[in-house]
């Protein structure tokens, strides 16, 4: 970290900002809660000192063999968690998505695979995450195979982004539980096929078909939506031309 750098416009010090360390890790107590973090952002364990002396005032507790033992008992709660029995827990609804992450992973095509669970009262929890390739189907019907091995029934509906690898996953595994596609991902694939001008006024008309009280007021807004932005017709667009 270099904090003696000068401002050449304004001759005054300029401050240092850690890219990697959000403001609320600068400011907790517990180490053990900044640590992960910059493990995850390809931090070694020999540059913990010097990334974080000029935070905490001290390097103490921060040895190469702190960080190594750390990482072990990060590992040790990981499998902990993954093998906890569900068999207890009614997730009536999953979210599934795959999220590709810049950091340590071994294959370049590898991403880690999200489960979230919300129970009949409407609280959220991590189910599981697992490490997968590519989303493919196997790696997800190997996750759900998991979690059905711990005692997890088979959920109402599960919402993913409409990758085919999670849908043949899920029809393998869980075939009585409903499928539908995320919104937000539904959302993001529409607006990158209209024009930047028109994105603004078709999200928010989107948004009224999945924030519609009920069915008929759903259908309605679909209605108003293909009205306003729907493909025309040839014959439209003969007439037109």
């Amino acid at each position: 970290m270099n904090d003696k750098r000068v401002d050449e416009a304004t001759g005054e010090r300029e401050r240092f900002s850690s890219a990697i360390l959000p403001p609320w890790c600068r400011k907790s107590p517990k180490i053990s809660e900044v640590l992960p973090l910059l493990y995850l952002h390809g931090l070694s364990s020999g540059d913990f000192v010097p990334a974080l002396e000029q935070f905490l005032g001290s390097s103490a507790g921060l040895s190469p063999a702190t960080v190594t033992r750390l990482t072990a008992q990060w590992q040790t709660d990981h499998a902990a968690f993954m093998d906890r029995d569900l068999a207890e827990v009614d997730y009536v609804y999953v979210w599934a998505d795959g999220i590709h992450l810049n950091v340590r992973l071994e294959e370049a095509k590898a991403c880690v695979l999200v489960l979230i669970g919300v129970r009949a009262d409407g609280s959220k929890e991590l189910v599981a995450l697992k490490d997968g390739y590519r989303e493919s189907a196997e790696s997800w019907a190997d996750l759900m195979r998991d979690c059905a091995r711990r005692g997890k029934r088979a959920p109402v509906l599960a919402v993913g982004d409409g990758a085919l690898g999670f849908r043949k996953a899920l029809a393998e595994v869980f075939p009585e539980t409903r499928e539908q596609r995320c919104w937000v991902h539904k959302t993001a694939n529409v607006l990158d096929v209209m024009p930047k001008s028109a994105q603004p006024g078709a999200k928010k008309a989107i948004q009224d078909i999945y924030n519609a009280e009920d069915r008929d007021h759903a259908e309605a807004a679909v209605k108003t939506f293909a009205q306003l932005y729907g493909a025309k017709s040839d014959e439209d667009q003969v007439q037109q031309s």
